[in-house]
């Protein structure tokens, strides 16, 4: 049994440390749909949720303040312990860079959403990953460390790429602006990194699935929202994904 998993039987409770409204809302929606599908008709694990205006966190990430960042995550934490919850995700990849500094600290344990990116992308044979998010996401450490620990390549888009998708996050996707064009910078950007030699993209902004998936892009894409939020339900019912692949 997973030493997250209520001790009735019953699956654990979830917490989501929330950031932007999208990417929580997907990573949501995706936790009801996949433990139905895992667990029969209208059953899911218990979700909590907690999150602060956008704007904190976006104040902080710009100061380059990620120990306030941080703050602001335990501080959610803390909330959804008083909920009920016995383990967090944050379907948020830019603010994980803090995650490290409050890790210690946090009355929780957590799922990090690139460690369980980079799980599914050595299970899929994938050997080198292009990084897709906002700026912030795409310069720091997050995922290229998590890649070369489990011995996988990566490549980060072009400092130009960079800025638009920094734009279409940040202006466009946590409002729920869904464009064409947004979908044409994804796609000429992974077309690009297909040439680079990548065979796979991590779409680690957790609204990027929103404007671009498998029919789309040119090489295969790595969901980290879907994917974290899948992770958290195997968790919490104490399943691993071998079995769940079978189902």
């Amino acid at each position: 049994m997973s030493r997250f998993r209520d001790r009735s039987g019953a699956p654990a409770p979830i917490g989501i440390v929330a950031c932007s409204a999208e990417g929580a809302a997907l990573c949501y929606r995706t936790i009801v749909h996949e433990g139905e599908r895992l667990l029969g008709a209208y059953r899911h694990p218990e979700v909590s949720m907690h999150t602060p205006p956008l704007s904190r966190y976006v104040e902080h990430i710009e100061r380059g303040d990620w120990r306030a960042v941080g703050e602001l995550m335990l501080d959610s934490v803390r909330r959804l312990q008083a909920a009920g919850a016995r383990f967090v995700i944050c379907p948020d990849n830019t603010i994980h860079q803090a995650l490290p500094l409050v890790r210690a600290e946090s009355p929780l344990p957590w799922l990090h959403i690139a460690e369980v990116v980079a799980d599914e992308a050595r299970r899929r044979g994938f050997g080198r990953i292009g990084i897709l998010g906002t700026r912030w996401l795409v310069d720091s450490d997050v995922y290229p460390s998590t890649f070369e620990r489990h011995g996988l390549g990566w490549a980060r888009p072009t400092p130009q790429e960079r800025d638009e998708g920094h734009r279409i996050v940040m202006d466009e996707l946590v409002r729920h602006v869904l464009r064409p064009e947004a979908v044409q910078h994804y796609v000429g950007v992974i077309r690009r990194m297909k040439e680079a030699g990548c065979d796979a993209v991590v779409l680690g902004c957790t609204e990027i699935p929103l404007v671009m998936n498998d029919l789309q892009s040119p090489l295969p894409t790595l969901d980290s929202t879907r994917l974290l939020a899948r992770a958290a339900v195997l968790r919490a019912i104490g399943t691993d994904a071998a079995d769940a692949a079978s189902r």
